[in-house]
């Protein structure tokens, strides 16, 4: 038997972490659902004499996408409310697929479901196919005998979900190809452009203006130390990645980048999209508001965001208000809290948090319409701060040296 080391949420949505023995992870999910925990991570320690091994195979591995659990999920609900029995589904889909990878696990899945597992507990499986959120939207399907439209909910919350993964990606690209454009930009001028004109300012015997002696300063220090320079970007790069990695370091930069100018806010109303979504399909279909949190706060795809979640869940254990635990938040807007409130009077709350997740969803496609209008100032300002130093740095010297040739004459 090998050792396996475990985190899970228990009932009440705190967090578990163990080890326990067992002949693989299937046994050891299993152990965790009997006790009613719901694991999030199941992983086998290995020995040390035979972790080493590089897979090369691994490296050509099909990789399973978003879009593939989503088709999967689409297909699979159809064939269910066809009638099909869900052994003779699986067996369908993963002829049909034409992911080596999803095939494989498709496979698996079957052999769960033949030793008479539940769907739910064969999907646990696989944490990183399908997400806590997804296990527990399954459970709910198979407690109350509705899977095919929990998995038709799940689809189009899928959809969603990359939706607004795609609106929150198109509103970093345009900010970060400028920037690099601009960068490229400042490093052709000072590696090309004043080293030029700098064998020209040599000739002129005179003390040449601030700008231009602070232009030729930096553009001297590059010609000389690019090497070093491009080593510091690429090894900043990396210990940048490094840091995200970590999980202080996900916290900072998900709570930092939803204050990125312009950008900012639509990541932060992208976020709040999925997070109004995913809990208005878990409270649709059932599942009690704690558990609701726990799950949810795993599907928003922003640490901060996520904690935020977490500090909504411990508010309404200790019986308060869905209202009042999104007021202490502090990331709703007024218009947001007044449809929670009123969601909540009326017993509808999963309505009303599927408006907000539309209503987020409408500003965020509003505010990539205009998303070039509005940083289209900021890059007029600083180009024409770029090209007055230039022409003061540059031009300036030379037009003191044509004064000079005129007097001259």
């Amino acid at each position: 038997m090998a050792s396996f080391t475990y985190k899970g949420r228990n009932a009440g949505g705190g967090t578990v972490e163990g080890t326990l023995d067992g002949a693989n992870a299937d046994a050891i999910a299993t152990i965790l659902f009997g006790r009613g925990i719901t694991p999030l991570e199941i992983l086998e320690q290995k020995n040390e004499e035979g972790g080493g091994g590089f897979d090369l195979g691994q490296l050509f591995k099909d990789k399973i996408q978003h879009e593939d659990v989503a088709l999967f999920t689409r297909q699979l609900n159809t064939l269910i409310k066809a009638g099909v029995p869900i052994m003779r589904a699986l067996a369908g889909l993963q002829e049909s697929s034409s992911n080596r990878s999803m095939k494989q696990v498709i496979g698996e899945l079957r052999h769960s479901l033949d030793s008479g597992r539940e769907l739910s507990v064969a999907f646990s499986d696989h944490p990183k196919i399908f997400s806590p959120f997804y296990l527990s939207m399954v459970r709910v399907g198979e407690m109350t005998g509705r899977l095919e439209d929990i998995l038709l909910r799940l689809f189009h919350h899928m959809e969603f979900q990359q939706f607004m993964r795609n609106q929150v990606k198109a509103a970093t690209r345009y900010p970060t190809f400028v920037i690099i454009a601009m960068a490229i930009a400042i490093t052709v001028v000072n590696l090309m452009v004043i080293p030029a004109f700098a064998k020209v300012f040599k000739g002129f015997g005179a003390e040449l203006p601030l700008m231009t002696r602070i232009l030729l300063g930096f553009s001297d220090f590059m010609v000389a130390n690019w090497p070093l320079l491009i080593g510091g970007v690429v090894a900043a790069i990396f210990a940048f990645r490094a840091w995200i990695r970590t999980e202080r370091g996900c916290y900072d930069w998900d709570r930092l980048k939803m204050k990125i100018p312009i950008a900012g806010k639509i990541i932060t109303k992208a976020t709040l999209a999925r997070f109004a979504g995913s809990f208005a399909l878990a409270a649709r279909s059932g599942v009690p508001v704690v558990q609701a949190m726990t799950v949810v706060a795993q599907t928003v795809d922003n640490a901060y965001i996520a904690k935020k979640v977490e500090g909504m869940r411990d508010t309404i254990e200790r019986g308060e208000s869905v209202l009042r635990a999104a007021i202490q938040a502090k990331v709703f807007t007024p218009v947001v809290l007044q449809m929670i409130a009123v969601g909540e009077e009326s017993g509808m709350i999963d309505e009303m948090m599927q408006e907000v997740a539309e209503m987020y969803q409408r500003e965020v496609e509003y505010e990539l319409k205009t998303l070039s209008a509005q940083i289209e100032p900021i890059l007029i300002v600083f180009l024409g701060a770029l090209v007055l130093a230039l022409a003061l740095g540059i031009f300036l010297p030379l037009w003191d040296l044509g004064k000079v040739s005129m007097g001259r004459k």
